[in-house]
């Protein structure tokens, strides 16, 4: 292969090893890159300006301090635009997000491998969509295998940052996912492949479901849930078959429909015996038997997905939505046992939910279910009297910024019926009652698709 024609403002490795000119590029702030390449590369706004095609006036206003008074600075977010500047100045793809460039294959591609699931989120608007479309560009093909790893990679990615990423955030970007998948499937592809896609489509369709349902749109959440399911019947996937069952037995749950819940639960274990949504079927049995009344069906089905979850080997990466981790028993126990009035017990497990749920600098890696264990607490206050305790727990829960209303709300009215019953004449009581009203008339909107 010929050599790559040189540019007058490539970035020399000193300058692309900085910490700080590595953030600005993952961010796309390329008018922090330039004023830090003029900084400590020494390359003139004349010189990035004749590499990338802009004006050097333009890329002097790109590259102004945002402190200098005269506003926010310009910033470039067309896709072609952004390959301008990467290609001008000789940034690797991985670090800009997008796939490696042609000069790059003159040589070994350097990678990475993304172990933290926050990197989907601090990469903004250029995602792993665009790295298996250019990887697609660059073959010369429908589709290949690079482009269908990428897509995986997203995927898992999402399901990583589920229990902490915005779920509007978390809505947008499965939903480009799926565009971007569907539109693979209308090209040439081999029944292989074709297969792939149609699974990867099912995993996002059940991703999408989970997060339509906790911003409250349950119509939308039921027709994504129905996809999945098609489409693992489609494929012969009874992986996805059986988390469409869980999916529908979450729904059902949350909606006080106790025979639907038992009747999907039994749908996904027909579905599927191998995988760890066996053990998320038996909890969502215990949690309607519990609040059925039925305690020996609640020991019952903790022992069995206690049973299965024994099993099965522990998860590399457990904080992904879709394989059941150890630690999350806890959350199960403590649902169950908070319905049966073993307040001792439900309390004990409250505490160590949150206690797994906070990473080691303080922040929630799991705040849905800190939410919830935080109710648990408060529901437990109650019953002791402790109603300042109950209504402060209840009051945090609430506030929290990454939660799944359906679930939230549904022990947040058993919170609200212990305070209303042992508390009738407390404003505190009533105030905490108001509160969880406001919420649901907040999800009373109308129905959309997507």
């Amino acid at each position: 292969m010929t050599e790559a024609a040189p540019t007058p403002a490539a970035l020399p490795p000193h300058v692309l090893e900085r910490a700080d000119v590595r953030s600005a590029i993952a961010n796309h702030d390329f008018g922090e890159v330039f004023r830090l390449a003029k900084i400590h590369g020494n390359i003139s706004y004349a010189k990035i300006a004749e590499a990338v095609g802009y004006k050097r006036e333009h890329i002097g206003k790109m590259a102004r301090p945002e402190t200098d008074g005269k506003g926010a600075r310009p910033r470039i977010t067309q896709f072609h635009k952004i390959l301008e500047v990467v290609d001008g100045l000789r940034i690797p793809g991985h670090l800009a997000g997008v796939a490696p460039r042609p000069w790059e294959l003159e040589r070994p591609a350097r990678t990475t491998q993304l172990e933290d699931p926050s990197t989907l989120i601090s990469q903004g608007g250029a995602g792993l969509w665009d790295i298996a479309e250019m990887l697609r560009r660059t073959e010369m093909s429908s589709i290949n295998s690079a482009a269908l790893e990428s897509i995986e990679e997203g995927i898992d990615q999402l399901a990583r940052a589920y229990p902490y990423a915005d779920a509007d955030y978390l809505h947008d970007r499965t939903r480009n996912g799926l565009q971007y998948v569907t539109k693979q499937l209308e090209g040439r592809v081999t029944l292989r492949q074709h297969r792939e896609l149609l699974v990867d489509t099912g995993w996002l369709f059940l991703l999408n479901a989970c997060v339509q349902y906790d911003r409250g749109q349950r119509e939308a959440a039921n027709l994504s849930k129905a996809a999945a399911l098609r489409i693992g019947e489609e494929a012969g996937h009874s992986e996805i078959k059986a988390w469409a069952w869980e999916i529908e037995a979450w729904f059902a749950l949350t909606q006080s429909r106790w025979q639907d819940m038992l009747d999907a639960v039994e749908a996904g274990h027909t579905a599927d015996q191998t995988h760890s949504v066996g053990v998320q079927l038996y909890a969502h049995k215990a949690r309607a038997a519990a609040r059925m009344g039925d305690a020996r069906l609640v020991r019952q089905s903790l022992d069995a997905g206690r049973a299965r979850l024994d099993r099965l080997p522990r998860p590399d990466h457990p904080e992904h939505h879709f394989i059941i981790d150890p630690d999350k028993w806890d959350f199960y126990e403590m649902d169950a046992y908070r319905l049966l009035g073993d307040d001792e017990r439900a309390a004990t497990h409250a505490r160590s939910v949150i206690r797994i749920s906070t990473g080691p600098n303080g922040t929630e890696i799991s705040p849905m279910r800190a939410a919830e264990a935080r109710l648990t607490l408060g529901v437990a206050a109650a019953r002791t009297g402790e109603i300042e305790e109950a209504i402060g727990m209840g009051t945090t829960a609430l506030e929290a910024d990454r939660k799944s209303l359906p679930s939230l709300l549904l022990v947040a009215d058993e919170l609200d019926k212990e305070l209303r019953a042992r508390y009738p004449r407390e404003t505190a009581a009533r105030d905490f009652h108001e509160q969880i009203m406001t919420i649901k008339r907040g999800t009373a909107r109308p129905e959309l698709p997507f």
